[in-house]
This record gives structure tokens, C-alpha cells and sequence, in this order.
């Protein structure tokens, strides 16, 4: 199993210089004109040209070989469990696998695939906490996994939420893959749960698990969480009037899945162009699920909205980072001063007819990644899942 990634030991210094396009996961500016990153103890300090920006110091120097460097992909719907194991199709370094998918950080929509998973108030409560200090402590490959999602049930009271957060639990799980399935009950413990400052997601669409049902319109919008789950279904999804009424009828996030209905993405896509409301808009994979570990999961989401949706990729690479981590309140997803210096380097893969990165990931095909970073340390190399990139960055010598 992939255990605790090694962390910085003293004080560091990343130098990206070369960069060939440098995308910022930002709609209102997707593009940045400059060549050069530094980050400094695992943060970005400066962006520019390198005869700009200070590179003296530096501990790492990466040669970005004229390759697209992006901040690192954001999955806003998996269901960890222990490690990085999964019961659900019973695999190991499933997480590992999605960072060399350029996933660097993972967000969970509940740890429903515990075997024995407890339903009673202190059961819930107890794994809740225990899943988020796990996951919190170990970093598989280095990806941050925000994990302690519980699945509220019915018994539940507004002590049992300020309890989580004060203990630091700051997700709820999927609303609806639990006992409360109405909206009144949902709204009220929805309501608990944003008071003491814990985000939610509701199940969306027709049931996808034992214990789970069908959550329509009415319930998602009575409910009123923070993000719409897996809008287009996980795995079956709501009729398109449905869709439609949920995006209009509130302003919370639009989750779209890989283990979703593709063609309900992509109406939910156009309908929130239509509304000027891309913004709303992030991705997940929903996984591990009965389709099992997609590693590519989050770049085949890029490549199918960009693609069959029209978007231009480097506003799909945006659904992929900044507006999760806008939406998610992470301080990663953005290429700005400040932030958390985890990218993904990549190059058009080879033999994609595609001109560059952008015209190739519009053109359907997925581009090869050559490196991941998080928190300024260099996790992987070329990827051993993604079609072989064009150019690959390279580690030099200081």
C-alpha cells in the first residue's frame, strides 16, 4: 500500500522555469503570461519571467521543457475508507494511482463503503472523526485527502454537529445515502451543519448503493446544501426538467461525475452557460463506485465537457481546480501568490493531432502528464497512466 509521502525536512525552494503555458485554474483570467514559478517552503511566492523573479536559493529546479504546468487537479467526490484501500472493488493504491492521474487533492462525499459501517449517532459521529484525522495524518503519494464526511441520520441533533466541528470535521456526506431522505429533516440538519461551519453535498438522482433512494428536485432544493452532488446522476440521473429547475431554482454548486451520465453533464454544462453561471460548476469521479478507481477520471471529465461540450479546455481545466477550490474554501487550485504550490506538468500526448495541449484536449484526446508537485515537492514523474506526453520536465542539476 502507498503510505505517508515524506514531507520537507527544512526549508525549500521550487524553481519551474521554461514553462511553455502556464494555466491559473481561474475563469476570469485561465491564462498567465509568464515562465516561471517559485514557491518557498510549499507555497507559491512569485510568478513571472524568469529574469523577474528570484531563483537564487533554490533546492529544486524543474526544467519544464516548454510543457503546460496547471494546478494540481481537485476530485470534489470520492468515497475513501481506510488507507489507500477500497473495499468497494477490493483494490489498493487506488489514491496513488489518481495522483498520477494529476489528482493532488480529494475531497470525500462520505465513507460509505466501511464494511460495518455503524448508523447510530455515535457510531456516525466516532467514524467521522476517525476518518478525518487518518486521513489528514496519511497522505498517500502525497494527496491530501479531505476525509470525515459523516452520513446523517435521523436521530441526530444540533450538539452532534457543533461536537464534529469542534473536533474538526468539516464535510457532511452525500445527504440521502443515510436514514434522512426528505428535505425538511435535510434543511434542518443542513442548517446545523453550516452554522458550525461544516460543508455539505446531497445525493442527487436515482439510488446508488444499498440503503440509498431517489433524491429529485424537490429535495435537493428544500435541503439547500452547498453543493449539488453528482448533478448528473451517480449513476442515474434526474430527467433534464429536473436538472434545469435545480439550476435555476438555487445557486449552489453543480457537481458533475465521471460515474455519472455523460449526457446530463453535458446539459447541465450548457444550461449553466446559458445562466452565466460557470462558476458553479466542479468535477469529481464519484469513485471507487460499482464502475470502480478511474485514475484518469478527472481528465476524462475535462476532455468530454471540453470536447463534446465546447468548452475551451483551458476553462474546462478551471471545473478541475479553481472553482473547487474556490467553492471548497482550499488554498490550493490556483496559481496565485500565496497558495499552495501543487501543479500538474503535461504536453499534448503523443500522436494527437491536436497543435498544442489546448487544441488536442478540445479534439477529445487526454494529454500525457510528466510531473506532479504538492506542496513544492516533485510526488511523481512521468505518469504510468496517461497516454506518454509529447515533452516531459526534468529535475536539473542547481
Amino acid at each position: 500500500m502507498a503510505h505517508d509521502a515524506p514531507q520537507a525536512t527544512g526549508p525549500s525552494k521550487l524553481v519551474i522555469r521554461n514553462i511553455g503555458l502556464l494555466l491559473s485554474g481561474a475563469l476570469e483570467k485561465p491564462i498567465l503570461d509568464a515562465d516561471t514559478i517559485v514557491a518557498e517552503n510549499g507555497k507559491i511566492t512569485a510568478i513571472g519571467r524568469l529574469k523577474d523573479v528570484d531563483t537564487d536559493g533554490a533546492t529544486t529546479i524543474v526544467d519544464a521543457m516548454g510543457t503546460t504546468v496547471a494546478p494540481g487537479l481537485i476530485d470534489s467526490h470520492v468515497h475513501p475508507v481506510a488507507g489507500d484501500w477500497t473495499p468497494r472493488q477490493n483494490q489498493i493504491n487506488w489514491i496513488d494511482s489518481y495522483l498520477h492521474g494529476g489528482v493532488t487533492t480529494m475531497i470525500s462525499a462520505g465513507e460509505v463503503h466501511m464494511p460495518g459501517r455503524p448508523r447510530d449517532v455515535v457510531g456516525v459521529k466516532a467514524m467521522a472523526i476517525f476518518a478525518q484525522r487518518a486521513f489528514w495524518t496519511l497522505r498517500p503519494g502525497g494527496v491530501k485527502v479531505h476525509a470525515g464526511a459523516p452520513v446523517i441520520e435521523c436521530e441526530m441533533v444540533e450538539d452532534d454537529f457543533k461536537e464534529m466541528a469542534a473536533a474538526g470535521v468539516k464535510l457532511l456526506g452525500e445527504v440521502g445515502l443515510g436514514g434522512v431522505k426528505d428535505g425538511p429533516t435535510a434543511r434542518k440538519m443542513v442548517g446545523w451543519a453550516r452554522k458550525y461551519g461544516i460543508q455539505s453535498t446531497i445525493h442527487t438522482g436515482g439510488p446508488s448503493i444499498p440503503g440509498s433512494g431517489l433524491i429529485d428536485k424537490d429535495v435537493v432544493l428544500e435541503a439547500d446544501t452547498d453543493v449539488v452532488g453528482h448533478i448528473n446522476g451517480g449513476h442515474t440521473a434526474l430527467p433534464d426538467d429536473q436538472i434545469r429547475c435545480i439550476c435555476e431554482g438555487c445557486k449552489r454548486g453543480l457537481e458533475l461525475v465521471h460515474n455519472g451520465n455523460e449526457r446530463s453533464a453535458l446539459f447541465t454544462l450548457r444550461t449553466a452557460r446559458e445562466m452565466g453561471d460557470l462558476h458553479r460548476v466542479i468535477l469529481g469521479t464519484d469513485a471507487p463506485a460499482g464502475s470502480g478507481v478511474q485514475p484518469l477520471g478527472i481528465l476524462r471529465m475535462v476532455s468530454l465537457l471540453s470536447s463534446l461540450g465546447e468548452l475551451p479546455a483551458e476553462l474546462a481545466f478551471c471545473l478541475a481546480t479553481g472553482n473547487t477550490a474556490r467553492m471548497r474554501e482550499l488554498d490550493c487550485g490556483l496559481i496565485e501568490v500565496g497558495r499552495s504550490a501543487d501543479f500538474v506538468l503535461m504536453d499534448k500526448a503523443q500522436h494527437s493531432p491536436g497543435k498544442n495541449i489546448l487544441e488536442s484536449v478540445q479534439l477529445g484526446d487526454l494529454p500525457g502528464i510528466g510531473m506532479t508537485i504538492i506542496d513544492g515537492i516533485v510526488r511523481t514523474q512521468r505518469s504510468r497512466n496517461t497516454p506518454p506526453a509529447g515533452k516531459v520536465p526534468e529535475i536539473v542539476a542547481k
